[in-house]
C-alpha cells in the first residue's frame, strides 16, 4: 500500500522550509511546485470518489474522470492566486508551469514508491508521456490564461476553452496509452513533440513573444 500522504509531507516540508531563506522568483516557483504536489494529492481523493460514486472500470475512469478532475485542480489555485493577488499576467504561465511540475514530480514518485524504480526504460518512457502531459497541460493553462485575462470580456469563456483543451488533451493522451499498439506509442510521444512544438513557435515568432513575456 503507497501512503501518499507519508510521501507528500517527507518531500513537502523541505520546501517549505526553504521559502524561509529566498526570496522573488526562486521562492514563487518553489511554492507553486509544492502547491502542485498538493493538487495531486487532493486530486488523488476527488478521482477516487467520482470513480467509486460511478463504480466505473480502470479504463473508463483514466479516460472520462481522471482528465476532468486533475485538469480542474490544477488550474483552481492559478484562478485564485489570480484573483486574489491580482499578479501581472506575464507571471501566470510560470505559475502555471510551476504545478504542473509539482504534480507531475508528486505523481511519479508515488509511482516510483509502488513500483520500484528497477526498469530505467518503463520510467523513461513514463517521464517523457505521463510527466510531459502535465508540462504540456501547464503550458497551455498558463500562456492561455494570461492572455485571456488580458481582454476581460474573453475571461470566463477563456478559461472554460482553455480547461476544456487541457481535459482534451489528457483524455486524448489517456486513450491513447490504454489503447494497443502502434497507438500506445503515440500516445507515449505526443505530450513531447507537442511540448517541443510549442518551444520551436515561441522562439520563431518574435511578436508572440513579446505578448507573452
Amino acid at each position: 500500500m503507497t501512503y501518499i500522504e507519508n510521501i507528500f509531507i517527507c518531500l513537502a516540508i523541505p520546501l517549505i522550509l526553504s521559502l524561509f531563506f529566498t526570496k522573488g522568483r526562486a521562492r514563487s516557483f518553489t511554492l507553486f511546485l509544492t502547491i502542485g504536489m498538493g493538487v495531486c494529492l487532493l486530486g488523488a481523493y476527488v478521482s477516487s470518489f467520482f470513480v467509486g460514486y460511478y463504480g466505473v472500470d480502470t479504463t473508463v475512469a483514466a479516460i472520462e474522470i481522471t482528465p476532468v478532475c486533475e485538469e480542474v485542480m490544477k488550474l483552481l489555485p492559478l484562478l485564485f492566486y489570480f484573483l486574489i493577488f491580482e499578479p501581472e499576467p506575464k507571471e501566470l504561465p510560470s505559475a502555471a508551469i510551476a504545478i504542473a511540475v509539482g504534480f507531475a514530480t508528486f505523481e511519479n514518485v508515488c509511482y516510483l514508491t509502488e513500483n520500484g524504480a528497477e526498469d530505467f526504460t518503463l520510467l523513461l518512457i513514463r517521464g517523457i508521456s505521463a510527466g510531459a502531459i502535465h508540462i504540456l497541460c501547464g503550458i497551455l493553462t498558463g500562456f492561455g490564461i494570461s492572455y485571456v485575462f488580458r481582454r476581460r470580456w474573453l475571461a470566463m469563456t477563456g478559461t472554460a476553452g482553455i480547461l476544456g483543451a487541457c481535459t482534451g488533451f489528457h483524455a486524448i493522451y489517456n486513450l491513447l496509452i490504454t489503447a494497443d499498439s502502434p497507438w500506445n506509442i503515440t500516445g507515449y510521444l505526443f505530450p513531447s513533440l507537442l511540448i517541443a512544438c510549442l518551444f520551436v513557435v515561441k522562439r520563431s515568432l518574435p511578436n508572440l513573444n513579446i505578448h507573452l513575456k
